[in-house]
């Protein structure tokens, strides 16, 4: 029997285009008033669309448990057949009509893996509970347990989530140094979008005295550097910024974290140290994809190339470079499924404690 409710269903999808016009594009919502048109410079097209999702999916928030799959509600019209619905449901960012058309919706996590162009937004189900006090028992006397936060994904989860949003909200092109720089600035920032990133974990990134990634993703508009006070030594001075991107502020800071740190072991082993930037995000690619349970691991070509900012032919000769440098031993590709199998020579890197 179904229960009835006095409440309407919130529907959980929001879509936004942009027009192109003579002056620049033009962002349109059918869910906002008729003439409310915004009209955007070409490099600003893309974070206005994502901050409007954005702050549509804060004001038709519902609980996790009354969320149900959009996809699944239109007839799964938005990618091919599968088996059905299955997997919790997530907050999944999808690109059509090469960026004109941004949907941002409930979509169950088998779903969002057939969708073309999709991503899951990351931490969409972790968040922190507030501290709950005992009546009568004062918080100063230190008799009262902390409420422990629930764990969230993986740290390979993680970083296998951001590197695959990450391919969504930065433009095509973007360099390997400037998306290893937006990985670290997402899993690392407050949920105020502010980072400050070390010197020395620049310096072992390989971007300590490389401003060129901060300018990149600032042309972008993905981030904003923070004005900081000058000191008497100017090596000890950390970057600081501000993330413009209102889909990656989310709670959980303490396991983003640890998924940082886990990017960055994956990134510095010995023999990758020497090898260029997208030689290092290929090789961070099939760390977060594989599987410790198998000798061998698959993924989708077309997904491994997007989440390097690479096309599928480019991406052989970067597994070749590993292939080369002893990080695997060997790689090939089903030429019906297009899937792609490789066999690590090394243990995956080893979670954060």
């Amino acid at each position: 029997m179904r229960l009835c409710t006095m409440h309407p269903p919130v529907p959980r999808t929001w879509t936004v285009e942009l027009r192109p016009q003579r002056g620049g594009p033009v962002l349109y919502c059918p869910r906002c008033s008729p003439g409310g048109e915004q009209a955007l410079q070409a490099t600003a097209a893309r974070p206005a669309a994502l901050a409007h999702l954005a702050r549509h999916a804060r004001s038709d928030a519902l609980p996790t448990h009354l969320r149900t799959c959009q996809c699944h509600e239109r007839g799964c019209r938005w990618h091919p057949r599968h088996r059905g619905c299955a997997g919790p449901v997530l907050l999944v960012l999808t690109r059509e009509h090469g960026g004109r058309i941004w949907r941002l919706a409930d979509t169950c996590a088998a779903c969002a893996t057939a969708t073309p162009h999709a991503a899951a937004v990351p931490d969409t189900a972790l968040t922190d509970p507030p501290a709950r006090h005992l009546p009568g028992i004062s918080a100063g006397l230190g008799q009262r347990k902390q409420a422990r936060r629930p764990r969230g994904p993986s740290e390979q989860v993680r970083v296998q989530d951001m590197l695959s949003y990450l391919a969504a909200a930065l433009p095509e092109g973007t360099s390997p140094e400037a998306r290893l720089l937006a990985l670290q600035c997402a899993l690392r920032a407050d949920t105020h979008g502010q980072v400050c990133l070390p010197v020395g974990l620049l310096r072992s990134m390989r971007l300590a005295h490389d401003p060129t990634p901060w300018r990149e993703l600032e042309h972008h508009r993905w981030l904003h550097p923070v004005q900081q006070k000058t000191t008497s030594c100017p090596h000890d001075e950390t970057p600081t910024a501000q993330l413009l991107d209102p889909l990656t502020q989310a709670p959980g800071r303490p396991d983003r974290h640890r998924a940082a740190d886990w990017a960055l072991r994956a990134t510095s082993a010995a023999p990758l140290k020497a090898l260029p930037a997208s030689t290092r995000l290929t090789a961070l690619a099939l760390e977060a994809h594989h599987s410790p349970a198998h000798a061998h691991t698959g993924v989708e070509a077309d997904r491994l190339s997007r989440a390097c900012g690479t096309t599928p032919a480019e991406l052989g000769s970067l597994l070749d470079q590993l292939v080369t440098a002893g990080t695997i031993t060997a790689w090939g590709c089903d030429p019906h499924t297009q899937e792609l199998h490789w066999a690590p020579s090394r243990p995956a890197a080893r979670p954060a404690l």
